[in-house]
């Protein structure tokens, strides 16, 4: 049975560093002198739960079993949006309990879609707490904790391997809580050179803190309601956000080899990343060409630009935008549904199907048809000369299996709640609702048709909403822990 007193401490300590991210945001609201109604009283109860936690699970001991661990990361990203989306509520800028829910769940999952029409008009404080929960969830909720709070040592292993993303697990250290200051510090160091660089490109400091938190958590919640194009009109931040968006996209452990290891042939010798680069390069041409095809007197460097740019971030699953795609020729649609569905790479803080899984199949095909031809042929599935074991596989095809019926069963479910009743979409199709799945699921933030970047998804009905949530959640932590949680075996002893 699970050992509900570590849970929780754990969770104790875990809603501590909720209370001190707040604080952070309370500091925002003090700085540009908007009060304290917003973060005061959810700190107070983050405090509160936070404290009770510890005191219940002071005699637990220090032993931590799977169990254990899939409760743990299941059950603090809800509570974490639960009580992160009380200033939404507060502060009266978010309507309804379902809409406060979305809007904090999509941060912290690093989603990006929103239900919030007038940015603009948000304050400082809370637009701040909207990048900081997806700078957090990018990268992890516990594996944050574990990076910046080493004495945290219990089940350490446990935590990080349920929360984790992708099939395999590169270890950067022996030690977790090593491993995770030292991708952590790529992390920030990532956050900072695009702070930086947007700040020379001419973007006000408040703005680049954010879309820099945004951007290198593969997030997109932005400062304003308007399409960056439209707004900042500089292709030279959009040029920056690209490459930032891109990087983000990438294995932060192959990263961490490259730059601070220096083995470049890892980094270039990498099958998934090669499996990135392809259909991030194949996509953007094929959206260039159409572009220009569509109009003729469409510059080609713009071209290029846009068709880079909307391929990196919707395959990064950041879900930023300068123009509005879903006006693009019809035919590009198919296009960037798949990039959506593709992701970048496992390790990183994108979110999709992930390029490994990807270059997996392929690989598994390729064996399929040489034993159709050669039958005693023996082919184990190799990547990156590693043989990969059956055990990874299996687990693949169960992830393929999984993934595939929550985005039919969720857009089925999304086509049949539609929107709020005081807000009628007639438009309003499996197609959209398609999309609205997708990007849920894949983290993406911007969906199809109607939900694309121009529009926020604030008509869609609260029940819409917290199916939506759940995909999202469901999406971040790669469905098995959340889904193991409804099974009779997970709750039997031993």
């Amino acid at each position: 049975m699970p050992n509900w007193k570590l849970i929780a401490k754990i969770m104790g300590f875990l809603l501590f560093i909720e209370a001190g991210l707040m604080m952070l945001c309370q500091g925002v609201c003090w700085l540009y002198d908007e009060g304290i109604k917003a973060f005061s009283p959810a700190i107070a109860i983050a405090l509160l739960l936070g404290i009770t936690g510890v005191i219940v699970g002071r005699n637990a001991g220090r032993k931590m079993g799977r169990k254990d661990g899939y409760i743990v990361v299941s059950v603090v990203w809800v509570l974490f949006t639960l009580i992160g989306m009380l200033p939404f509520l507060l502060d009266g800028y978010v309507p309804d309990v379902a809409s406060a829910f979305f809007e904090t769940m999509s941060g912290f999952t690093s989603t990006g879609a929103t239900i919030i029409d007038n940015l603009d008009a948000m304050p400082r404080g809370l637009l701040f707490w909207r990048s900081l929960t997806q700078w957090i969830g990018g990268i992890g909720i516990v594996f944050f904790t574990i990076a910046i709070l080493p004495a945290f040592g219990v089940g350490e292993v446990k935590l990080f391997a349920a929360e984790s993303t992708g099939p395999m697990h590169n270890k950067v250290h022996p030690r977790i809580s090593v491993a995770a200051r030292w991708i952590g510090s790529v992390y920030v160091g990532l956050t900072v050179l695009c702070i930086l660089s947007l700040l020379l490109c001419g973007m006000p400091a408040f703005d680049a803190v954010n879309y820099a938190m945004c951007t290198t958590a593969t997030g997109g919640y932005g400062t304003h309601s308007a399409l960056l194009g439209d707004f900042y009109h500089s292709p030279a931040i959009e040029y920056v956000l690209i490459f930032f968006m891109f990087a983000s996209g990438v294995n932060y452990t192959l990263i961490y080899y490259t730059i601070l290891k220096g083995k470049f042939k890892k980094f270039f010798g990498d099958a998934e990343l090669k499996a990135y680069l392809i259909i991030v390069l194949g996509a953007s041409l094929i959206c260039a060409i159409f572009l220009a095809i569509e109009d003729p007197l469409h510059d080609v460097e713009d071209a290029l630009r846009q068709g880079l740019f909307t391929v990196i971030s919707l395959q990064t699953t950041t879900g930023l935008a300068t123009v509005d795609y879903t006006l693009w020729p019809v035919q590009l649609m198919p296009v960037l549904l798949f990039v959506m569905f593709a992701g970048a790479c496992s390790g990183s803080t994108s979110g999709g199907f992930k390029c490994v899984r990807l270059s997996i199949i392929y690989r598994v095909l390729k064996n399929e048809f040489t034993h159709i031809l050669h039958p005693r042929a023996v082919t184990p599935v190799r990547m990156n000369g590693n043989i990969l074991p059956t055990s990874i596989i299996q687990t693949l095809l169960g992830f393929v299996a999984l993934f595939v019926c929550s985005l039919f069963l969720g857009a089925f479910i999304l086509a049949l709640c539609g929107v709020s009743p005081n807000n009628v979409h007639p438009d309003f199709d499996y197609y959209e609702a398609f999309g609205i799945a997708m990007s849920s699921i894949s983290n993406v933030g911007p969906g199809m048709g109607y939900y694309g970047p121009a529009h926020s998804w604030a008509i869609l009905s609260p029940l819409a909403k917290t199916v939506c949530s759940f995909l999202m959640l469901i999406g971040r932590l790669e469905i098995f822990p959340i889904m193991i949680l409804f099974t009779r075996s997970f709750w039997k002893k031993g």
